[in-house]
């Protein structure tokens, strides 16, 4: 299909450019490794129930949520200098996909993800992280689904906004209360009620309960069914309103 070829090719196209820069991989890594080295040790006395292990088993998957949203969420960034130089508007004239033209860049970033999840999680074994390698896997392909939908709805969002000087600002204050809801830091058991009623409207918090029973080695629970149902639904629904922006936008 030509979808799929034009598809393939953008992300080619991309990444290259990405990985010509493979500092910008890593600078991506240097917010979740510091969480990971200055609050990680203090879980041993939050979670006291806990072993130095699980205790990196319950938090290894926050941090890698929050990845996808100060990473991925921010990949419409990408998109601004492009439409800026009128690097968009010029594809309009080609017999591009106007589909792929958002897939190719989403591939791109979820890749890029991946690559940043890989990274953190064997920086976390360092740490002391021990998780089943089949609950590992599992989390990626749950990482990679967030991946989708948040670089999805972040292009929406750089199309949407009349100026780019409000991109970051809505960003951070659409995504620092969805993180905190989430239970990225502690989980939400620990909240009060009132506290933890709240979190239920954030959908990360389904993914990131759901991540931390498959890196704890627990399969068929009801939190990893959440987690995948919710990812799901995020992927479907942000790549819909981003195909449809980004169609007309360029129609």
């Amino acid at each position: 299909m030509q979808i799929i070829s034009d598809s393939v090719l953008l992300f080619r196209r991309h990444l290259d450019t990405t990985m010509k820069s493979k500092i910008s991989i890593l600078i991506g890594m240097v917010q979740p490794v510091l969480y990971l080295l200055l609050f990680g040790p203090m879980l041993e006395k939050a979670l006291p129930d806990a072993s130095g292990s699980n205790a990196w088993q319950m938090y290894v998957p926050g941090l890698l949520v929050q990845l996808g949203l100060f990473g991925a969420g921010y990949a419409g960034f990408n998109l601004i200098p492009d439409m800026r130089a009128g690097v968009i508007e010029r594809m309009r004239v080609t017999p591009v996909s106007r589909l792929a033209l958002l897939l190719g860049r989403v591939m791109r970033d979820a890749v890029v993800m991946l690559i940043q999840a890989v990274m953190l999680t064997a920086v976390a074994v360092g740490f002391g992280l021990r998780a089943p390698l089949v609950g590992i896997v599992a989390s990626f392909v749950m990482v990679l689904a967030l991946a989708i939908s948040l670089a999805s709805m972040s292009y929406l969002l750089a199309l949407s906004l009349p100026t780019e000087y409000l991109f970051a600002p809505v960003i951070n204050t659409v995504a620092l209360p969805l993180m905190l809801l989430s239970g990225i830091l502690l989980p939400m058991t620990f909240a009060p009620g009132w506290l933890s009623v709240l979190s239920h409207f954030s959908p990360f918090r389904y993914i990131v309960d759901g991540m931390r029973d498959l890196f704890l080695g627990h399969y068929a629970t009801r939190s990893v069914l959440e987690g995948v149902i919710v990812a799901a639904v995020l992927v479907v629904a942000s790549l819909a309103l981003g195909t449809r922006k980004f169609v007309r936008a360029n129609s």
